[in-house]
């Protein structure tokens, strides 16, 4: 076997995990989507910054920010700390209060340094974008599309 192509076949991989394994932040902001309220901004306005930066950092998703913008209007009324009335879902996308641990730690980063509770507008954005990827669609992952 060539030496050459040894190195390759050698190299390549290693190169993968380093550049998977690499922090995807730099200071001063940390992690993926870590916007700072602008002055006078609505938490309503940020959330829809967040959901875009999410769904361009982490989609496509099916009819891009719009219609995750309008899932999560519905859900919550772009209001991050929200919860039902049984208290069964929580936060922007009112995600399973349930099944909201085991979500968080399928589809966040530790270096992402990211908060763990569901009602944290750029945690929930991140994992709901994460999850509907995956899943190939809104509706694959649990959330109905009418109306948006």
């Amino acid at each position: 076997m060539p030496r050459r192509f040894l190195a390759t076949v050698v190299t390549l991989p290693l190169l993968f995990l380093l550049v998977t394994m690499a922090p995807t932040h730099a200071k001063p902001g940390v992690g993926p989507c870590d916007l700072t309220a602008k002055s006078g901004e609505t938490v309503a306005h940020l959330m829809r910054r967040r959901i875009t930066c999410s769904v361009d950092r982490f989609g496509p998703v099916g009819g891009g920010a719009a219609r995750a913008i309008c899932i999560a209007k519905r859900e919550s009324g772009l209001d991050p700390t929200a919860k039902s009335a049984t208290g069964e879902y929580l936060g922007l996308f009112q995600q399973s209060s349930k099944m909201w641990p085991d979500r968080y730690k399928a589809w966040t980063r530790a270096t992402w340094e990211l908060s763990a509770k569901a009602k944290n507008g750029r945690s929930n954005a991140i994992v709901t974008i994460r999850m509907v990827h995956a899943a190939g669609g809104w509706k694959n992952a649990g959330w109905g599309v009418k109306g948006c």
